[in-house]
């Protein structure tokens, strides 16, 4: 299906706030846990707008969220908050996803929520894994049955 240029940002808007709605919806009506974090608004619009790019794929996504909130516990766990923790747990992120080829830009900011935030471990499974595979299953769904697009281009 083309979408016209004038109505694509409609359309990626309007999926990008269902994605968002659904893990919303489970966070607030459901009794499973907290489904959604603050990175998950900028994948939602890597998915839509920039689906064939390397960082919208989900193996980055996955493992992009998963690595950067890891990360950032592990710096808040042994560390503590400070401006140098702050800064060595994003580029810590940033080194690794680039060294291990899962790049994904909004979980560079996986650490700075994970201290600031003072997140336990539960945190790894309850937002970022379950939340990341809700965002992946949603893409797939959007983009390949609803837009008619080739995404994933690559799962691992």
């Amino acid at each position: 299906m083309k979408i016209p240029k004038n109505i694509e940002p409609l359309i990626f808007g309007a999926a990008a706030s269902v994605i968002i709605g659904i893990l919303s919806f489970l966070s607030f009506e459901t009794s499973t846990g907290f489904w959604l974090m603050f990175s998950f608004g900028s994948s939602t619009l890597i998915v839509m707008v920039f689906h064939d790019s390397e960082f919208a794929q989900p193996a980055n996504i996955f493992f992009g969220h998963l690595l950067g909130i890891v990360i950032g516990i592990l710096f808040n766990e042994f560390l503590g908050m400070s401006y140098l923790t702050l800064g060595l747990s994003v580029g810590t992120t940033v080194t690794i996803m680039m060294y291990f080829k899962i790049i994904h830009p909004p979980a560079a900011a996986n650490p700075l929520i994970a201290l600031f935030a003072d997140v336990s471990l539960g945190y790894i499974v309850f937002p970022v894994i379950v939340g990341s595979i809700v965002i992946i299953v949603l893409s797939i769904i959007i983009n390949r049955y609803l837009l008619k697009r080739n995404y994933p281009i690559r799962w691992f």
